[in-house]
């Protein structure tokens, strides 16, 4: 069968996938080899979210896609474009996941179940119970909104999430999603940073054995770090890089204060291994054991 999937970002060709993909497509079987990268810069205009996405649907040759970066821009410029749109797509506002099925054009946001794949690699079933840590979410976009909803559902709910970020309009939106989701009011705290001393604040006095997060773009899409330097992060803390490359500032931080901090660092290198591989497992119509994702990771090690 003749054909490709797409990917849709900023820089794709600097993403791993792209030499990982033909790898991971003899091992699935996939019908083919090619990935091709759809690059849009950071604040496209809806003009070309829509030339986009109608090129997807219309190519018989484009097999799908997987959406980084652009989740919530596409998702509101071309979501009347879809057939069908899963639960979490609608109530979020945004697309991680095109895919076709005959002549319908499907869309899904597969990040709560990706940040829950990738959360439970590392983080106990029991650890806010057990350790009364909270959580900092340092970003309200795409990956924060996924993260607090898989949070929101997990069975050990934390007591507190706090969500950072530079635009109102960010939080805005994410309040809206957890009222629309139900999530209980106190359980969140949305935190607009109209300065650095806003951040720093939040992050160290958060109590030990918290998660804090980087979901906010930074250290990938633009250089930099939502944290101010020297920002002392919790004890035993746990800290989740949400990128795996770029100029990864945040993750630099927690380096520094690894060893004194007792802090368990992750980066996003699982999380990029589940979102491509349940994205690829929707757009071809496949069935993902354990089994299949191990073969994926150790095969995808070629690239790390």
């Amino acid at each position: 069968m003749n054909g490709y999937m797409g990917f849709v970002g900023v820089s794709t060709a600097q993403s791993s996938i792209m030499s990982i993909f033909p790898v991971w497509a003899r091992i699935l079987d996939l019908p083919t080899r090619t990935l091709i990268g759809h690059d849009l810069p950071v604040g496209a205009t809806a003009q070309q979210y829509v030339q986009l996405v109608e090129q997807i649907r219309d190519d018989p040759n484009h097999l799908g896609a997987l959406v980084t970066t652009h989740k919530m821009g596409l998702y509101s410029a071309t979501h009347d474009l879809f057939d069908e749109l899963d639960e979490f797509s609608i109530l979020c506002g945004e697309l991680s996941s095109i895919s076709k099925r005959g002549r319908r054009l499907i869309g899904h946001a597969k990040d709560p179940l990706t940040a829950g794949l990738a959360a439970r690699e590392f983080l106990p079933d029991d650890h806010f119970a057990r350790t009364a840590g909270q959580v900092v979410c340092l970003g309200a976009g795409g990956a924060g909104a996924a993260l607090t909803w898989y949070l929101a559902e997990r069975t050990d709910v934390p007591e507190l999430i706090v969500v950072t970020d530079t635009a109102q309009s960010r939080l805005d939106h994410l309040r809206g999603v957890h009222e629309r989701r139900g999530t209980p009011a106190g359980l969140i705290r949305y935190v607009l940073v109209d300065d650095d001393q806003v951040t720093r604040d939040v992050v160290a006095s958060a109590p030990a054995h918290s998660l804090i997060v980087n979901a906010s773009g930074l250290g990938k899409d633009r250089p930099g770090s939502p944290l101010p330097s020297e920002t002392p992060f919790p004890s035993a803390a746990y800290v989740w890089e949400f990128n795996y490359r770029g100029t990864l500032e945040f993750l630099a931080q927690a380096r520094t204060q690894a060893d004194a901090a007792q802090l368990t660092i992750v980066d996003g290198w699982r999380y990029f291994i589940h979102g491509w591989s349940q994205v690829i497992a929707e757009v071809f119509d496949i069935e993902l054991t354990e089994d299949l994702v191990t073969a994926l990771s150790e095969a995808a090690l070629i690239a790390r």
